[in-house]
C-alpha cells in the first residue's frame, strides 16, 4: 500500500515569474493545494525534501499529510501534478490535491507483469497493451502497483484486467475483458517485391534502337532535291 508521509510546507505570499525564479534559486519548489472542500492555498516547498519523498517512492501516486505553517490542522493530499524543467532538470511546481482519508480516491496504479512467459521460449513477444489500471478506493488502501503472473502465459494468450488480484477495498471500473497484456508472435515485415522484371520490360529514356531494326533500303529513290539537275541536261 501506499505510504503517506508527513511534510512540511510554508505559505507562499510572492507570485510571478520573477519570483517564482528567486523562490527556486533559493532551494524551494512552489507549489498549490486544492480541493472540493479546501480553498486554493499557494505554498512553498523545501526541494531537498520533496525530492528524497520521489526518489523513495515506489509509485507516481504519492501521499502526503501537508503540515501547513501557522495552520494547527493537517491536510491529506494527493500530488496531483509535476512540472519538470526537462532543459536543466528539477522540478518547477507541485500540484496537491487535498482529499478526506474518507473519500475514495481515484488513481492511475502501474501493472507489473512478473515471470517470464512460455510462450517467449516458443518465439513470442511479451507486448504491453495497458501499463496502468484505473482505480478506486480510500487513500489507506492505495497500492504502489498491481503485480501479476504471466509465466503460464503460451504463445497468443493475454492477461485480462479480471485476471488481476486486486487488493481488498480497490475497485476498478474498467471493463473485465480489456487486455492488459499478451504473448503475441513477432511481426515479420514482408520482403519487397523483385523490380528486376518490371524494369526490363520498360526500356530506358534515350535508349538506341533494338539490334535489327528496318534499314532503308538499297537503291531506294534519291532525294527529290535531285530531280532539278537532270532536267538541265535534256
Amino acid at each position: 500500500m501506499a505510504t503517506i508521509l508527513d511534510l512540511s510546507v510554508s505559505k507562499r505570499e510572492t507570485s510571478g515569474k520573477r519570483a517564482m525564479g528567486r523562490l527556486r534559486r533559493a532551494g524551494s519548489i512552489p507549489a498549490i493545494v486544492y480541493g472540493r472542500t479546501h480553498a486554493s492555498t499557494t505554498l512553498q516547498v523545501d526541494g531537498k525534501t520533496f525530492n528524497r519523498i520521489v526518489e523513495h517512492s515506489a509509485s507516481d501516486n504519492i501521499l502526503v499529510t501537508l503540515r501547513i505553517e501557522g495552520e494547527a490542522k493537517e491536510q491529506l493530499a494527493l500530488v496531483q501534478e509535476m512540472q519538470h524543467d526537462h532543459l536543466k532538470g528539477g522540478i518547477l511546481h507541485i500540484d496537491f490535491h487535498a482529499i478526506s482519508a474518507d473519500e475514495e480516491i481515484h488513481a492511475e496504479v502501474p501493472v507489473d507483469l512478473v515471470g517470464t512467459p512460455a510462450g517467449i521460449k516458443q518465439g513470442g513477444v511479451l507486448e504491453y497493451i495497458h501499463h496502468t489500471l484505473e482505480v478506486r478506493c480510500l487513500p489507506k488502501n492505495l497500492p504502489d502497483k498491481l503485480p501479476v503472473d504471466v509465466s503460464h502465459l503460451n504463445l497468443n494468450d493475454s492477461v485480462h484486467v479480471r485476471d488481476i488480484p486486486l487488493p481488498e477495498g480497490v475497485k476498478t471500473r474498467m471493463d473485465g475483458d480489456v487486455v492488459i497484456a499478451m504473448v503475441a508472435e513477432p511481426k515479420v515485415e514482408a520482403e519487397p517485391e523483385p523490380a528486376a522484371a518490371a524494369a526490363a520490360a520498360t526500356p530506358a529514356a534515350g535508349a538506341a534502337p533494338a539490334a535489327g531494326a528496318a534499314a532503308p533500303a538499297a537503291g531506294a529513290a534519291a532525294p527529290a532535291a535531285a530531280a532539278p539537275a537532270a532536267a538541265k541536261k535534256k
